[in-house]
């Protein structure tokens, strides 16, 4: 006599919870892209507001003594905005992990790991820019303009690091 197999309730969830594990991995995956540029741009943003502040005190100081108001205060105010760029660039590409389920399931923490790595050092690169782009629209306005090249210099070593650490992540995303 055969007796009738008795088939767990668990066994027909199975397949639902396994397919929403992968929808949790591959949405935990995701995030981490969007994570790196809203970090990066939270970066910008400070980078950019520190420096244009200072710019402002300049330009007011710059009109109270009767003297030409400095455009070179524009390209050391604006310098952060790019590491926002990089952390896009490491989004995108990342995107293309996604529409590979298998992969993006199977990296998902790797996914995130990089989307974190960029967006904290675009963020940190971009507000440290900013500081030392503050410090020099205060060095020119009391330098009468004198050593923008050696303030760009010292803006453009912190942007090699933002460059750097796109260069490095992307090396990071899995290929598909």
């Amino acid at each position: 006599m055969m007796q009738d197999l008795v088939v767990s309730p668990f066994a027909y969830a199975l397949p639902g919870l396994l397919a929403a594990a992968d929808t949790i991995w591959r949405f935990l995956g995701e995030t981490g892209g969007v994570l790196g540029l809203g970090m990066a741009a939270l970066g910008s943003s400070i980078g950019i507001g520190v420096a244009g502040q200072a710019a402002a005190g300049a330009w007011a100081k710059e009109a109270r003594a009767g003297r030409n108001l400095s455009f070179a205060y524009i390209i050391l105010v604006g310098m952060p905005i790019s590491q926002t760029l990089y952390a896009m660039i490491v989004m995108v590409n990342m995107r293309s992990v996604y529409e590979n389920p298998e992969v993006a399931v199977a990296d998902a923490g790797l996914l995130i790991g990089v989307g974190l790595a960029i967006g904290l050092a675009e963020m940190i690169s971009a507000w440290m820019q900013g500081l030392i782009g503050a410090a020099g629209v205060r060095a020119l306005c009391d330098g009468e303009g004198k050593g923008l090249a050696f303030i760009i210099i010292a803006m453009g070593i912190v942007e090699t690091v933002g460059i750097f650490a796109m260069v490095f992540l992307l090396g990071m995303i899995p290929a598909v």
